[in-house]
């Protein structure tokens, strides 16, 4: 057996160190406090986020600089320019996704930059109206797809401050 092999026996127990009776032995006079010093002195705790008197980060921060709305919807962008590159008669979410000019999962909506020479089936999720116009005019067709219903989102009905 060795030294770094001994363990107390089962079920022995130390006796709590009594620091702060007195200046004879290791845990008079400070009491293992150290020095003088803000921890030496009464519980010897700082409050969350204190610095010293410094201004706190929490208060030197700008407050309130404008507003994040929960209900915002983020449309990817698709031109007719791009449409017009793509040769189908047929465009829809999927298509785009295949083609790589949008995002897996995105909500695509259709604006009006550029010409449409062919007739062209669009399924999107928001259309301008000079998109829409000019996608009529080349003999096409515009359907929105509905936006799925997102979890923990509840529909907005009528004015909800009413009912209080």
């Amino acid at each position: 057996m060795r030294v770094d092999e001994l363990s107390p026996a089962p079920g022995s127990t130390t006796p709590k160190k009594r620091v702060g009776r007195g200046i004879g032995g290791k845990g008079g006079k400070t009491a293992g406090q150290g020095t003088k010093g803000q921890k030496a002195r009464g519980r010897g705790k700082v409050a969350r986020g204190f610095e010293g008197g410094q201004m706190p980060l929490k208060q030197r921060v700008p407050k309130l600089k404008g507003f994040n709305n929960p209900f915002r919807v983020e449309y990817t962008a698709v031109n007719l320019d791009q449409l017009a590159t793509l040769d189908a008669a047929e465009v829809d979410p999927d298509l785009l996704v295949a083609r790589g000019l949008v995002r897996p999962g995105s909500f695509v909506k259709i604006l009006a930059r550029g010409e449409l020479s062919a007739a062209v089936a669009v399924h999107a999720h928001a259309v301008s109206k000079q998109a829409e116009a000019a996608i009529t005019a080349a003999g096409g067709s515009v359907t929105l797809v509905p936006l799925p219903f997102k979890q923990g989102r509840p529909p907005v009905s009528g004015n909800q401050f009413t009912n209080r």
